[in-house]
């Protein structure tokens, strides 16, 4: 049987090793970092490197619609949130930047590829073990670039020739340079990909929730289906993921509305892998248990007590007003305007013991039935099965809100028909629970059945997913406009700063720095 070595430096440092050394100076340090991947184990063991230890959930949060700028007077912000914020290309380094997300997603799929080659060299995926890990690899290779299509490209849609990102399909040599395709192709060899996956996907794991088990598979099929406008798809695979009984799944916000308000209690317990509504988790090295915590970090943009009034927690909704079985916490004081729920633990990891210096991490639920369920009921609406929308949603509704309220299409249509639009008043800055869509896809008319249930299910995903970054691509999906405002002393909008139209190119995140200096094709601006 053949062997092969490997080298740990990924495909994404490559890009910037190209700007910051030689390439002799590069493959100079390549034996020390070799090992040998010839057993099963060693390619599961290589697998867990192959989900990126960077997120976009802080770039995601300060660029959609879930955030606003509480000025530049407010002491809790830097230039990078800003950048980030006003939708700038970010030029300034951070633990949460886009360069930083980019190469932790090359990463994860340079081990991914590595693990397939590995597995080829041995003879082939012949053993249940290797076919576990075929299937793994293949998976996290998707999810990667999925990922990476969905930040740094403009949002799918069909026939569209908008720029793609490299899809890296086999271990890479550092002098190779790529052109970036379409965001299109990127959609078809994420699919096959999958396809390849699924079938081999299972939950033998020591740690199955920190892997792509067979729900969380689907439920990441789930997703892409959605996005890539495969409705029936979407559907199929949701139905894989919740089985026969998805009330049961669903996350018991009940027994979380009992615990001690304390943030690290509840975060901890909200990324538990015994719950049985967390279907896959990822450790990342980041401060998001702070930003997103009772905490002055980062808190000159922040999900406050306006938007939260008038757009989702706090605001007057389909059934009501308020009842949630949990509720989030609010507090609003001096620089500090925030409705949280807090859902990303602070975990400190001690690499000195001496002086007591580390890395600070968090976990992040990735994929939830929750989601899962909302998913299934925005597919059902673009396939015009209202009923079935509508009593998944009235589910989720009766999962985390006390109410008598029964949804129905028709109830549905009648109270979104009654709210006016976000930013239709004179100062193109007052919030409701509703936003004029605009997909690439075709939609029925504002103020159909169609188009007030998709209203309904934006709005339960975007307080279902709260911090967790998901907003951002509803945004993107359905072309909606937000705005970038100031707060005033009040609380309140006081001045419009900007507004993103629903083909504005800053919807893609730029490419980062380094990686346009090693050749990579920029962004349109």
């Amino acid at each position: 049987m053949k062997t092969i070595k490997i080298t740990y430096t990924a495909l994404a440092l490559t890009f910037s090793a190209l700007t910051l050394s030689s390439c002799d100076e590069y493959l100079d340090t390549m034996p020390d970092n070799r090992t040998t991947i010839d057993t099963e184990k060693k390619v599961a063991n290589l697998l867990v490197s192959a989900y990126p230890h960077s997120s976009n959930l802080l770039i995601n949060e300060t660029m959609s619609d879930n955030a606003d700028y509480y000025g530049d007077k407010n002491p809790n912000g830097n230039r990078f949130g800003d950048q980030v914020y006003f939708w700038q290309d970010v030029t300034e380094g951070d633990n949460e930047s886009p360069m930083r997300f980019w190469l932790s997603c090359y990463d994860a799929i340079a081990s991914a590829n590595q693990a397939l080659a590995s597995i080829e060299e041995m003879g082939g995926a012949k053993t249940e073990a290797l076919q576990t890990s075929k299937a793994e690899a293949l998976l996290c290779r998707a999810y990667a670039h999925f990922l990476l299509v969905n930040e740094f490209c403009m949002n799918y849609s069909e026939g569209s020739k908008a720029l793609g990102i490299h899809y890296s399909d086999k271990v890479e040599n550092i002098t190779e340079k790529h052109n970036r395709g379409t965001v299109a192709e990127v959609y078809a060899r994420i699919e096959q990909d999958l396809k390849e996956a699924l079938p081999f996907v299972t939950d033998n794991y020591t740690v199955p929730k920190y892997h792509f088990n067979k729900r969380a598979a689907y439920a990441f099929a789930t997703r892409f289906y959605l996005y890539y406008e495969k409705w029936n798809e979407a559907v199929k695979y949701a139905d894989m993921c919740l089985g026969s009984n998805a009330a049961a799944t669903l996350r018991d916000w009940k027994a979380m509305s009992e615990m001690i308000s304390d943030p690290d209690a509840i975060s901890q317990h909200y990324v538990a892998a015994d719950v049985a509504a967390n279907l896959m988790m990822n450790t990342h090295v980041s401060q998001l248990g702070l930003y997103f915590g009772p905490y002055l970090l980062y808190k000159r943009y922040a999900h406050g007590a306006y938007v939260s009034s008038n757009e989702d927690f706090e605001a007057t909704n389909v059934w009501g007003r308020g009842g949630f079985y949990y509720q989030p916490f609010s507090r609003r004081g001096n620089n500090f305007d925030v409705v949280q729920i807090w859902k990303l633990p602070y975990l400190f990891e001690i690499e000195d013991p001496v002086a007591r210096t580390g890395l600070p991490h968090t976990v992040n639920v990735v994929f939830t039935t929750d989601e899962v369920l909302l998913n299934r009921a925005e597919a059902y609406i673009m396939l015009k099965q209202y009923d079935k929308a509508a009593a998944d949603l009235d589910m989720w509704m009766h999962n985390i809100v006390k109410t008598d309220v029964t949804l129905t299409p028709e109830k549905i249509q009648n109270f979104y028909k009654s709210v006016p639009y976000s930013y239709d008043d004179a100062t193109k800055m007052a919030s409701t629970v509703k936003k004029h869509l605009h997909p690439a896809f075709a939609i029925d008319a504002e103020g159909s059945v169609q188009e007030t249930m998709l209203q309904c299910v934006l709005g339960f995903r975007r307080m279902e997913t709260l911090h967790q970054g998901l907003r951002w691509f509803d945004v993107k999906r359905y072309g909606l406009e937000i705005v970038r405002r100031t707060m005033g002393p009040d609380g309140k909008p006081a001045t419009l700063t900007d507004v993103l139209k629903k083909d504005d190119n800053r919807r893609a995140v730029q490419i980062p720095l380094d990686i346009l200096q090693a050749g990579v094709e920029a962004n349109p601006r």
